[in-house]
């Protein structure tokens, strides 16, 4: 193994990224340990679902929401969906896997997909709670308030992922 190679090892039952430190002849002094934060473990789960509860709470208790979600169109609030998915895998890419890509892009989408899915429970969940999700009457109705008050909510879930 050269001076300048890093390897992953798991310390603790999570994956480092090994970075070795050297002297001026390439002498290898010491290592330092970096945690790769590609797998996505029930902590980051738990992290998730109380990230988008943040931003789920307030936005979840408001009139605008729930009148926007009666008068914006269905092509309107699937584009928001779209929205909302595209800044999480930004957002997680740029974050976990920018350099660690290889090898881990099962993990990318799961992360990704898991924190949409985990945000629009949590929204929806609030909402049929304090009965803003009007399942019987209005499905559709229902389904484009938990888009609406899941776009922040899952941004602040993002967020709360980075946090370790």
């Amino acid at each position: 193994m050269d001076s300048n190679s890093t390897f992953t090892k798991r310390i603790g039952g999570y994956l480092h990224k090994m970075i070795p430190i050297t002297d001026a002849g390439g002498k290898i002094l010491h290592y330092v340990a970096k945690p790769l934060m590609v797998e996505f473990r029930p902590r980051d789960i738990m992290q998730v679902i109380i990230g988008s509860t943040i931003l789920a709470l307030p936005i979840a208790y408001t009139e605008e929401a729930w009148k926007l979600g009666e008068e914006l169109p269905l092509i309107n609030v699937a584009f928001l969906s779209l929205l909302s998915l595209t800044f999480i895998a930004l957002f997680v890419f740029f974050n976990f896997y920018r350099f660690n890509i290889r090898g881990h892009r099962f993990n990318y989408f799961k992360r990704v997909l898991a924190t949409y899915l985990i945000s629009i429970l949590v929204v929806a969940v609030l909402l049929t709670i304090i009965q803003r999700c009007p399942w019987q009457e209005d499905h559709i109705l229902a389904i484009k308030r938990i888009i609406i008050v899941s776009f922040p909510a899952s941004m602040s879930a993002t967020i709360s992922d980075v946090v370790k």
